[in-house]
């Protein structure tokens, strides 16, 4: 079973910002930026080629829900969204990384940045 099935299996912990009957979101435990997370679906998908349309519309509507959360709470500079397929995919089950970007870049520990983004 692949990291990200344990993981939306509850086999493993994360720190989880979000999640329905389609998708999980949590935060990325390497981080490139403060506020880096992913967007996982539920079933297993290996690739682009896998995902059903239905739930790529469904990670957009997604995608957009935590574009207003992260820039509201860590208010960045910008945002970059990328899905690697094939070389490049550490990982093989889709996912889409929100990675929000900063003139200055001081990375700050999971957690902290996970508490702000959960906080009211």
């Amino acid at each position: 079973m692949c990291v990200f099935c344990k993981i939306i299996n509850n086999e493993l912990n994360s720190y989880t910002l979000f999640e329905d009957k389609i998708i999980k979101v949590f935060m990325d435990i390497n981080p490139s930026s403060n506020g880096h997370i992913l967007i996982v679906p539920k079933k297993h998908y290996e690739n682009i080629n896998d995902i059903e349309l239905e739930t790529m519309n469904h990670i957009n509507v997604i995608i957009k829900k935590m574009y207003k959360i992260l820039n509201n709470k860590l208010n960045f500079d910008g945002i970059t969204l990328v899905q690697n397929n094939g070389l490049g995919q550490d990982i093989k089950h889709y996912h889409i990384h929100i990675i929000p970007k900063y003139h200055n870049n001081e990375l700050k520990d999971v957690k902290e940045i996970f508490d702000i983004l959960k906080s009211e």
